[in-house]
């Protein structure tokens, strides 16, 4: 993991590999901004002339390397952009400070420190900074199967099974240096802990997803969790196939009969002994997806391993509140099952009895999510929280809705819908409230069961929501994420999203733990 230290050195004094600076669009050619003006001094007050000259016009995301003049400790200038010039009196917005610091985290890979001396005004600058550096410096590493942030050495028995790293992958930044952060006040320090902290958890989702799914089965996730509650004092339960079929729990059952490896269904929890506020995650946990007998196309499958992403996003929230101290009772529940095609799979057709008793027709295996998920809702609610949020990489008609950088928000409360949003926004993470209508309710209607697991096809992602809260127990709010867009990158990366598992939901989650702290559920 990347180091993020505050530093009230000058942005020309500090000893690094480059010094970050932020240059924006202006109307007459690129401004730089607030932060480097030591680094624009050492320039003659230049700067901003030399990097025209270089071709950069501070558009967001642009990068822009030149050697550092006399006077500057670093050798290096990495100018990044910024977007337009803010209007008079704003400062730049949180998300933009986070994309512009990952882009530059991005551009030195492989270096030891770079000082960033972007626009920091205030506490909450500096975190998205720190956010936005320390999300951009992951890398993935290959020679392990377990990315680069594991620290319990449990990656050992994947490196017999996978190929040397990628040559090209010199590692993450190692340090990011916060220039303008203020190391002995309490307010910058508790951000940078918990920059630090939210980061790190994140990036155990992101390894988490990118693990091939042979070396990551129900099994394996369930065990990774139970380490992870052992190292920061959470309980766990592990329910596995034995303890399902006892329990009734006829979803999961049935979506991971198909596969050699049994499913698991996990509970993982933190409480605090001042809690006023008890919250249940639920997380679908599809380690690998195939369609089942339903099999999907050709083209479709390469990037399953990726359907586990909502159970790593509840997984890793759980942990992130605990190291964080939240006054908050926090339980993660990770729905986890493989979806394979064999002869003890289930069938198009077939009905299966849920955990609490309702029964459901199969009428499609690829539509498994919303089965495993329903289980895990059921139980969770036995628990009365104040709400329940599940997360899943649920539908393909959410990315044709939504495209892939914006998850979709449903709930059975209006005000909690409204709040979700915003708060997702507040965290940096884009998202859309979308409805439940009621018409499309008895799409879902069976003659040989209480329901089905398809409905309509016009409208998909909004059919699965309402299935979903037919398990959600009378007076509990609930709130379902789709992240079946975000949380997979397969295209290159930009700002602070890698390619590959990008952890999506997290920030969203953890800024709602932290607000129930608060007593606030909206």
């Amino acid at each position: 993991m990347t180091a993020l230290t505050l530093s009230t050195s000058s942005a020309a004094a500090l000893r690094a590999d480059a010094v970050v600076v932020g240059v924006a669009k202006g109307a007459k050619g690129p401004v730089v901004a607030a932060g480097a003006e030591a680094v624009d001094k050492a320039f003659g007050g230049k700067l901003a002339a030399v990097l025209e000259t270089l071709g950069a016009t501070g558009a967001e995301g642009e990068v822009t390397k030149l050697p550092a003049a006399s006077g500057l400790k670093a050798p290096v200038v990495l100018a990044v952009g910024l977007g337009d010039v803010p209007a008079k009196d704003d400062g730049y917005d949180a998300e933009t400070l986070r994309r512009a610091a990952g882009t530059a985290s991005r551009a030195l890979s492989g270096s030891k420190k770079g000082a960033f001396a972007l626009p920091i005004e205030d506490v909450a600058s500096a975190a998205a900074v720190a956010e936005g550096a320390l999300l951009g410096a992951y890398t993935y590493d290959k020679s392990n199967g377990n990315g680069g942030n594991a620290k319990d050495g449990k990656s050992a028995k994947t490196v017999k099974n996978v190929k040397d790293a990628d040559k090209k992958n010199n590692g993450p930044l190692a340090e990011v240096a916060l220039v303008g952060g203020k190391p002995r006040d309490k307010a910058y320090k508790a951000a940078a802990e918990r920059a630090t902290a939210l980061v790190e958890e994140i990036n155990r989702a992101r390894d988490l997803i990118n693990t091939p799914s042979n070396l990551l089965n129900p099994a394996d996730f369930a065990a990774e969790a139970v380490a992870a509650a052992k190292e920061h004092g959470l309980k766990t339960e592990v329910l596995d196939e034995k303890a399902l079929k006892k329990g009734g729990y006829g979803g999961i059952l049935g979506v991971g009969q198909g596969s050699e490896a049994p499913p698991r269904l996990v509970r993982i929890a933190y409480a605090h002994p001042k809690a006023e506020k008890t919250l249940a995650l639920v997380g679908k946990g599809i380690t690998y997806d195939s369609g089942g007998i339903s099999l999907k196309p050709a083209g479709h499958n390469e990037t399953m391993k990726c359907d586990m992403s909502g159970a790593a996003a509840v997984f890793a929230t759980v942990v992130a509140a605990a190291r964080l101290g939240l006054r908050v009772n926090l339980t993660g529940w990770l729905a986890l099952a493989e979806n394979m095609p064999s002869g003890s799979a289930t069938r198009p057709g077939d009905v299966l009895s849920m955990y609490g008793g309702k029964t459901v027709e199969v009428l499609n295996t690829d539509a498994e999510g919303r089965l495993v998920l329903a289980d895990a809702i059921t139980r969770a609610g036995e628990e009365k929280p104040d709400a329940i949020v599940d997360v899943a990489t649920l539908t393909g008609a959410m990315v044709l809705a939504l495209g892939n950088r914006t998850f979709g928000i449903m709930t059975n409360d209006e005000a909690f819908r409204t709040s979700l949003h915003e708060i997702a926004e507040e965290a940096g993470e884009q998202s859309w409230p979308m409805p439940l209508p009621t018409h499309l309710r008895k799409g879902i209607d069976s003659p040989v069961a209480d329901l089905a697991n398809m409905g309509e096809r016009m409208g998909g992602g909004l059919v699965a929501g309402i299935f979903l809260k037919e398990f959600v127990a009378d007076g509990i709010t609930w709130g379902h994420l789709d992240i079946a867009g975000p949380a997979f990158n397969e295209a290159g990366p930009f700002g602070y999203t890698p390619k590959g598992g990008t952890g999506a939901a997290v920030r969203t989650l953890v800024r709602l733990a932290e607000r129930a702290a608060d007593g606030d559920l909206g």
